[in-house]
């Protein structure tokens, strides 16, 4: 799971919940806590200014209940709330709350529901880069001094050799060679694009012109698609494949 930072305001209107919340909060080494808020007002002015990322919102409060002020929220806040009355929970699930936590609640039972709103938004940020990822068309490499700008379109596949990777592109017999690992040249590739099928190898999907039993053919070049990487091309292939 990926490493973030959540912000979060606490909004109730007894000062001993805010200041338990609190202390829970700065327990958790993801939870940055931006603001604690005595009413749901407050916490509006204060989020148009400053969005922040979860609410631990109590439910049965003067002027706007919790339930009213979740509906209002941006699409991005998410909230847990944080009642002593469990008949709301229906309502809960309706505004998509990520948790539901019924006082009085101890540090285990809150680090749960934490633990749940840090799955949800490392999930979000791995899909968003993914979609980042996927509309990138070009890489910067470092090759004899300079940086070269390669359009992935014109990547065939790359090679791995220890430290060094060759990097063949369309209509250059020669190879780009650059200081890189495969493993980290991974990371900034488009997974839509680029498959790792070999220790040594990484091609380009759409380049793929024959597969011959364990073989991937790309420009007269054959590539070997080892154990390791074999159930996931065969998935990729038994996707794309008309038969």
């Amino acid at each position: 799971m990926n490493s973030i930072k959540i912000t979060c305001v606490i909004v109730d209107d007894e000062p001993m919940a805010l200041n338990l919340v609190e202390s829970y909060v700065e327990k958790t080494p993801f939870l940055t806590l931006k603001k604690k808020c005595s009413n749901a007002i407050e916490a509006m002015e204060f989020i148009k200014s400053e969005p922040v990322d979860l609410l631990f919102l109590d439910i049965q409060m003067p002027d706007l209940t919790g339930i009213e002020f979740s509906k209002m929220l941006p699409e991005n806040t998410r909230v847990i709330f944080t009642t002593a009355f469990d008949q709301y929970a229906l309502e809960g699930i309706k505004v998509e709350a990520l948790d539901y936590l019924l006082k009085p609640f101890d540090y285990a039972e809150f680090l749960a529901a934490a633990n749940k709103a840090n799955k949800w938004f490392s999930l979000v940020k791995e899909k968003q880069q993914k979609i980042v990822s996927s509309k990138k068309e070009f890489l910067f490499v470092k090759s004899e001094y300079k940086q070269l700008r390669i359009k992935l379109t014109d990547v065939l596949y790359f090679e791995g050799l220890k430290d060094y990777i060759k990097i063949w592109l369309k209509d250059n017999p020669k190879p780009i060679l650059t200081l890189m690992s495969l493993k980290s040249l991974q990371k900034e590739l488009p997974e839509t694009q680029f498959m790792r099928v070999h220790r040594s190898f990484i091609v380009s999907l759409k380049n793929i012109e024959e597969i011959e039993r364990s073989q991937i053919i790309i420009n007269k070049q054959r590539i070997t698609v080892s154990e390791q990487y074999k159930p996931k091309f065969l998935a990729f292939v038994n996707n794309n494949s008309l038969t």
